[in-house]
């Protein structure tokens, strides 16, 4: 079930030993690529919900992850897949991130929640097409947070390293309710790796147009509701 740039599915493995206690595991993917080795392993299960987030126009890799893949048997409409066009940015994207989320998990009732941060949805990703800021990133981990449902946060894609470090090590310090400082200390043996702005929160300029529209968006919220 591993595909990409992965040998192994981690997260297969770490879902499969949470079912041991745990009746049903909401998975949520907001890395660029559809989380499409989740999605198969589980495709048939009804205890283990997939949602993923991601870059979709049938040729942009892997190439799965439409709306018509809902899973199958025991597993129907337990796969809940979310296809955005290149170029989204913040307020798009939480525009459907929050009230999909909050739906999903007042219908599905998870008594455990992965959450998949891959990085490379940020703006200036080597292989990814959105938009969005660290902030956006982070304030999804915050809202999946605000649900006090246990979690298991794992990393995921990222092709520009400072950025993926940079994330990651914010979304941390959210989970774990620490105030860090936005600046880059000088003590670190990688500080010149951040440079010109040394910060936690460098301003990500891009010339990728968001092509999502607010139609697209709404059809794709009013579809999740009636999945």
């Amino acid at each position: 079930m591993a595909s990409g740039f992965c040998y192994v599915n981690d997260i297969v493995l770490a879902i499969q030993e949470l079912l041991l206690c745990h009746d049903r595991v909401l998975y949520i993917d907001i890395d660029v690529h559809h989380g499409d080795g989740v999605q198969e392993a589980f495709y048939l299960s009804n205890r283990v919900m997939t949602l993923s987030f991601h870059q979709y126009d049938g040729k942009y890799f892997p190439g799965t992850g439409s709306i018509y893949e809902i899973g199958k048997e025991s597993g129907s409409n337990f796969s809940l897949n979310i296809p955005l066009k290149s170029g989204v940015d913040d307020e798009s994207y939480l525009y459907v991130f929050k009230p999909i989320v909050s739906d999903t998990i007042q219908s599905f009732q998870p008594s455990c929640i992965v959450l998949q941060c891959g990085a490379d949805s940020l703006a200036g990703d080597r292989l990814g097409r959105f938009n969005l800021s660290f902030k956006c990133h982070g304030a999804c981990v915050q809202f999946v947070k605000s649900f006090n449902i246990p979690m298991l946060v794992v990393g995921g894609g990222g092709y520009k390293i400072k950025n993926v470090a940079r994330c990651w090590a914010y979304e941390t310090s959210l989970l774990l309710d620490v105030v860090v400082d936005s600046t880059i200390p000088e003590s670190s043996n990688y500080y010149s790796y951040y440079e010109p702005d040394y910060c936690l929160h460098p301003k990500i300029e891009t010339s990728i147009m968001n092509q999502n529209s607010k139609y697209l968006l709404n059809a794709l919220i009013c579809n999740a509701k009636n999945q």
